[in-house]
């Protein structure tokens, strides 16, 4: 695995596939990149895809400092430079939207296509405020942490279809480790609004329509603040990316082979 090194932080990159193509898949809040594994096999027949660690994922190592937007944005750039495949198509989820759509704005000539699925612009949603801060006050209770985590990320219908077994094991999936603090204390503070004008490149905005992570509401202010930009809503809670793998896929790969 490609390993590199920015600023204080060496940030890892796995490369899957072997298409004419490059897409990067940026991650959100939590453990790191494994959360597009399920996806792969249908990305891969056309894309060489990068899936980097940023900091505050289990792979990648930093001073564990407090984390920017910006510091985030930068190593998902320099993924880019030192795979040397750019301009490249970015899909990112959650805080890997936000993350994905500052890195497109600071380097407009890397990035041909731009996903932003389940985003947003700033905390100043109060729900959104206090979502993430009840999240980080209930950090020292593992299970609640993780049963939180899945309460919200998930939709009511989704939890029902997977039954007991599989609510079980989302909600021990999200532990509140360093570094998913650091990216929950990051989606309170982050704020990516002078640097919207800047994206150049054709973008999808995807919201949820039963998100209660990131309200559906923040997702349409980011598509409204973005010139030019597409939307397309799903009726999932926040991780539409399981919830509706399959046309999540269908949809992005539409956008992104659209001339």
């Amino acid at each position: 695995m490609p390993t590199i090194t920015v600023d204080t932080a060496r940030i890892p990159y796995r490369v899957v596939g072997e298409g004419p193509e490059t897409l990067v898949l940026v991650h959100g809040t939590g453990p790191g990149s494994a959360m597009w594994d399920h996806l792969l096999d249908g990305f891969t027949d056309r894309y060489t895809v990068l899936l980097p660690e940023l900091s505050g994922s289990e792979s990648a190592e930093d001073d564990g400092g407090e984390l920017t937007v910006e510091a985030l944005a930068a190593q998902v750039n320099a993924v880019i430079d030192d795979a040397g495949r750019g301009p490249v198509d970015v899909v990112g989820f959650s805080l890997g939207a936000v993350v994905a759509t500052a890195a497109a704005a600071r380097r407009p000539e890397q990035v041909r296509r731009l996903v932003a699925a389940a985003g947003w612009i700033n905390a100043d949603d109060e729900y959104l405020r206090n979502m993430m801060t009840v999240w980080l006050a209930i950090a020292g209770d593992t299970a609640a942490f993780g049963r939180y985590a899945t309460l919200t990320a998930f939709s009511r219908g989704f939890l029902n279809g997977i039954g007991r077994e599989g609510v079980e094991a989302n909600a021990a999936f999200m532990r509140p480790t360093p570094g998913t603090l650091r990216h929950i204390g990051l989606n309170l503070n982050l704020d990516i609004t002078e640097l919207l004008p800047r994206v150049q490149a054709p973008t999808l905005v995807i919201g949820c329509s039963q998100d209660a992570t990131i309200p559906v509401e923040n997702a349409r202010r980011l598509h409204s603040a973005i010139a030019g930009s597409e939307y397309t809503e799903f009726d999932t809670g926040h991780v539409v990316v399981f919830e509706q793998s399959e046309a999540f896929t269908a949809k992005v790969r539409t956008f992104l082979a659209a001339a």
